[in-house]
């Protein structure tokens, strides 16, 4: 009897998604080569070594990855539940680092951190990791209360608008502000049951984006916007070509790169526009840079990928272990969407020109870090969760 009962026990083995690992790897690949072709002139003229920046994100990328296989291996990520609200007030305590000697400010940013013997690093990234690891844990406390929106709301509140604020106030990156806020309404939106509300308030903030394009044309033909740097942004994304001269000269040279690329680009390697006529094609143009030398071909290929990248991390949101799990993994991946979609928005001139990096493309080492410890908390979910054999 005994024996049949051990026959007849369920087996169970664990789950581990290889083909995130395969997409990351070749992700992280092509953007190494990518980071080479768009910053070895510019290095070359700065640096006196055109492998100056291509080096540097090399270094970064395996200390990346070191974090990312300890954290699949050996860090449970259920310790993020006690360690949730210590990352969050990191992170803005590492805003307020800004403000002393250690800020570091460049082309008139006060963005980055100082490290004595480290180098330096944007705590901008902390604040995008403190805000997933606590909506993730006020959400699961919340319990059934989830379903009351003014629950939400207090949650938005907390993990979204007060960070998004400390970033803004702090540092003026209004990008880095927004995708923090985003954030945590897409993670709130997936826990919500309901999205009725979420629907009527686009269709609001639509109707009150028209509102305000149509003010800032009235301001703009009488004058009153001279001296207004966020809303002259506006009047350039409008139309580039009038302001080539001067804030619109980034944005129409990414459009020249993108067109003159067609459809198979010219080469790897063999891109005019990096030449110096995008200022640090390296970082947040470096997809018009693929545009160019890869083409629409190249292109497509690449967000394919990040498609697929983002298809398998929802797999694991969805079959995670518990709720806390799920919303780690909605998190991250609503982090990597939202910035793959403002990236190439800008670029493409669909939206105001605003500093958002393609993850694990630009160059960037505190992003590249923190993006692939995002993915070893992933890669540790997936690794828990059970597949009944």
């Amino acid at each position: 009897m005994p024996s049949r009962n051990r026959n007849n026990r369920k087996k169970y083995g664990f789950y581990f998604d290889y083909s995130l690992l395969f997409v990351l790897v070749f992700v992280v690949g092509f953007g190494l080569t990518m980071i080479y072709s768009t910053s070895s002139y510019t290095a070359q003229i700065e640096e006196g070594d055109p492998e100056f920046y291509f080096r540097r994100q090399l270094i970064f990328t395996i200390i990346g990855f070191v974090i990312m296989v300890f954290e699949t291996k050996f860090f449970d990520y259920h310790y993020l539940k006690k360690l949730a609200l210590v990352i969050y007030i990191a992170g803005l305590f590492s805003m307020l680092l800004l403000k002393t000697p250690l800020g570091i400010t460049r082309n008139g940013a006060t963005r980055w951190i100082r490290l004595p013997g480290l180098g330096q690093f944007q705590p901008a990234e902390v604040v995008k990791i403190g805000t997933i690891a606590l909506t993730a844990l006020l959400v699961v406390r919340a319990g059934q209360n989830i379903k009351n929106f003014k629950t939400v709301i207090v949650i938005c509140v907390i993990t979204g608008v007060i960070p998004a604020i400390a970033v803004y106030a702090l540092s003026s990156n209004l990008s880095s502000a927004l995708i923090v806020m985003l954030i945590s309404v897409v993670m709130t939106f997936v826990a919500y049951p309901s999205y009725k509300i979420y629907v009527v308030l686009v269709g609001v903030f639509g109707a009150a984006f028209a509102v305000f394009l149509s003010w800032i044309k009235k301001m703009a033909a009488t004058g009153n916007l001279t001296g207004k740097f966020r809303l002259n942004r506006i009047l350039v994304w409008l139309n580039p070509e009038k302001y080539i001269d001067d804030k619109g000269y980034q944005t129409v040279q990414a459009l020249y790169a993108i067109g003159s690329g067609g459809l198979f680009g010219k080469g790897l390697g063999k891109s005019l526009q990096k030449l110096g006529y995008i200022p640090e094609s390296q970082n947040d143009m470096i997809f018009s840079v693929i545009c160019e030398e890869l083409g629409l071909f190249g292109a497509f290929c690449l967000i394919a990928l990040f498609v697929v990248m983002l298809w398998r991390i929802n797999h694991i949101a969805q079959n995670a272990p518990d709720l806390f799990g799920s919303m780690l993994a909605t998190g991250v991946f609503a982090h990597i969407a939202i910035q793959v979609i403002l990236n190439i928005a800008v670029v493409t001139n669909t939206i105001p020109n605003t500093g958002v990096s393609l993850p694990f493309i630009s160059y960037g080492g505190s992003s590249a870090v923190l993006l692939l410890a995002e993915l070893g908390i992933v890669f540790n979910i997936s690794s828990q969760i059970k597949l009944e054999r």
